[in-house]
């Protein structure tokens, strides 16, 4: 699991939805819609995915 990384796409707003969903998607670094970011695959960052799940296009690189 050395040097994974995991390709995050913000895909849908966070607009009607749980406002603590907004926090994450702000602690992942995402700014604007359709931002996509590189993030290490580790629990922490897959867990805050998970609640997140509906929002955001997740891509193995």
């Amino acid at each position: 699991m050395a040097n994974k990384q995991l390709k995050v796409t913000w895909v849908k707003s966070c607009i009607g939805y749980n406002k603590n969903q907004a926090k994450m998607i702000e602690a992942l670094g995402f700014k604007k819609l359709n931002q996509t970011r590189v993030l290490p695959d580790n629990d922490s960052i897959r867990g805050t995915l998970h609640h997140v799940a509906h929002l955001v296009k997740v891509e193995e690189v």
